[in-house]
């Protein structure tokens, strides 16, 4: 799989919070006095209009000539002026960097006068042409990046046509632009703030540089756009799922689905052995995946469980089912200090997630819950990858707590991780300035788990992640996100230094990640170096839930156990003061184990 650069500089952190925040609009309305309609309300009708004409076959055959039919001639004004707007008090000259890699390009960008220059700019990923156009003081609109979804969208820069001008820029959509400066150096994407600009041209340096996101193409995408799920919703719930959001002595939070007939969601509980069934109030959302040919829109539910008997096991029904099924059953924590449970890296919505999923909790029926360290899918806004994700997930998940953070692939392309949070209930104890359930924490009897989603800005976490640690009375304490701080291929400095001087401060025992696809084990870390015991170093430990080709990789004198070719679950057991660990790969073979005793 694979992966994506997300080193990113702090001085940046506040610009890209703000920012992001305001391209989670791009898929709703314009906010504005105008009646006029949004893109998304230009695409809605289109979309609502191939599914009521046009076979599944002919939508995945779509190509652009079809798709430009489909749109009247007021439909293409929307796309070619509402997609990026802003108003200018002087006389401009605004110009439209496009990847020359696109293969089509933007049809509304020569018929608005926008004119091919000789100049181009450059990223270490590919060249940039600069087209350019002249307006009056007032409104800009600008189009859309294409109906194909490249996966590089443009960016744009500004300037006065007399340079005498103070120029100012307004009225933004999508909101909260960031406006920088066009230099060597420069960042254009808020995703990957990293991939930054070479060779600007010398009489463009110093305009007024509005950023954007990668994926705002799929805002408009429709060729190639159009997937099935070979899971859809249907009346009977499934995708049942158990996970926290409170005390998991006393509480269990349960998720389901059903297609959208489906009027009224309920459950009722009681504690096995008993007759006395308990009806629990139940949360539905309705979700939708406009390209999901075969199930667009489902229903999502929630029933959150509190005041259970701490150590006790309980059956569930939901809606129509009749009878209590053996496989719905949980079990509460007990008030003592030991317990067990798993962890798997990158799973990819992969069929062999599945295989090693059903091996550990076969081979550990004793596990209590299982989390994994992100990239649980391929692509978070595709909901077909998270239905075969949780079709694997099926016979564990209604019995076991599921408790995860988003990846890179999750979190997709700067879109949001909004599937991620629509799918799991998770505690709302994050940090301001992270959506919320994508960074939490959660006690478990003796331990504290801080989940940390490391693809949302870090500067916001880090206060965060030290108040948890500060106030924590926990013997173990775990952190676990998605980018490794230490690993062969890309060590992501930003992490190490300011993550890890605190991990260090309260001595967080293990961290888990994933995202470089194969097992590392380190030594015991702390301020960087090698220390003698685990006692007082930190062990950070990288894994991957799905089969690998062994590489090359370069050395790591940190490292203790490493192995390139994953398929891994890894078994955790706390009794009291000890804890031993276990890396297990699919053939059974145990290929790391350790052991710590608290002194």
């Amino acid at each position: 799989m694979p992966k994506i650069c997300r080193q990113i500089n702090k001085s940046r952190i506040d610009t890209i919070i703000r920012v992001l925040a305001g391209f989670m609009l791009i898929t709703a309305m314009i906010s504005c006095e105008e009646s006029e309609d949004s893109v998304k309300d230009v695409m809605n009708k289109v979309i609502t209009n191939l599914y009521k004409n046009t076979s599944a076959n002919d939508l995945q055959k779509l190509d652009v000539d079809h798709a430009m039919a489909l749109f009247s001639k007021e439909d293409l004004k929307v796309l070619s002026t509402r997609h990026w707007m802003f108003d200018v008090n002087v006389p401009v000259v605004v110009s439209v960097m496009r990847s020359s890699e696109q293969k089509i390009v933007p049809f509304w960008l020569d018929k608005a006068g926008f004119k091919k220059t000789a100049m181009t700019v450059k990223n270490e990923q590919v060249t940039y042409e600069i087209w350019q156009k002249s307006f009056a003081a007032g409104k800009v609109g600008l189009g859309i990046n294409g109906l194909e979804n490249y996966s590089l969208h443009y960016f744009v820069s500004v300037a006065p046509q007399n340079k005498k001008d103070q120029l100012v820029l307004s009225n933004f959509f999508p909101a909260n632009q960031f406006v920088g400066v066009l230099e060597n150096g420069a960042f254009t994407y808020h995703d990957w703030d990293e991939l930054v600009l070479q060779n600007v041209p010398t009489e463009m340096k110093g305009e007024k540089l509005l950023t954007t996101i990668r994926g705002r193409g799929v805002e408009t995408h429709l060729v190639g756009a159009f997937r099935k799920t070979e899971y859809p919703s249907l009346s009977k719930p499934d995708q049942i799922l158990l996970t926290w959001s409170s005390d998991p002595s006393n509480s269990m939070d349960i998720q389901w689905r059903t297609d959208t007939t489906v009027q009224h969601q309920n459950l009722v509980y009681r504690e096995k052995s008993t007759t006395t069934e308990i009806s629990a109030p139940v949360s539905t959302i309705r979700m939708e995946d406009r390209l999901l040919m075969n199930d667009r829109y489902i229903k999502h539910s929630t029933a959150m469980l509190r005041n259970l008997k701490p150590g006790s096991t309980y059956e569930y029904r939901i809606d129509n089912q009749l009878d209590w099924m053996s496989t719905q059953t949980f079990t509460t924590a007990q008030k003592d200090d030991s317990f067990s449970f798993a962890w798997f890296g990158d799973t990819h919505f992969s069929p062999k997630y599945k295989q090693i999923l059903e091996k550990a909790v076969t081979d550990h029926p004793d596990i209590s819950f299982f989390e994994i360290a992100g990239d649980l899918v391929s692509d978070g806004l595709h909901r077909n990858q998270w239905d075969d994700f949780l079709e694997y997930s099926k016979p564990v998940v209604c019995r076991i707590p599921l408790m995860a953070v988003p990846g890179n692939h999750d979190n997709r392309s700067g879109l949001g991780a909004q599937t991620f949070q629509d799918e799991f209930s998770y505690p709302q104890n994050g940090p301001d300035g992270v959506p919320k359930e994508q960074t939490y924490s959660f006690i478990y009897k003796n331990a504290l788990f801080l989940m940390i989603d490391a693809t949302s800005p870090m500067e916001p976490q880090t206060k965060w992640i030290e108040q948890q640690l500060a106030q924590s009375k926990a013997m173990w304490k775990f952190a676990m996100f998605h980018f490794p701080p230490y690993n062969w291929e890309e060590p992501y400095l930003n992490i190490q230094k300011d993550w890890v001087p605190i991990f260090d401060k309260y001595h967080v025992d293990l961290v888990f990640s994933g995202h470089i696809h194969y097992y590392m084990r380190s030594k015991p870390m702390k301020a960087g170096q090698v220390v003698d015991s685990y006692n007082d170093g930190t062990a950070y430990i990288i894994s991957v839930g799905i089969p690998n080709s062994p590489h090359q990789m370069t050395d790591e004198p940190y490292a203790v156990v490493r192995n390139g070719e994953g398929h891994l679950y890894q078994y955790l057991k706390i009794e009291g003061n000890k804890l031993s660990f276990e890396s297990v790969n699919y053939e059974n073979q145990v290929i790391d184990k350790f052991s710590i005793k608290k002194k």
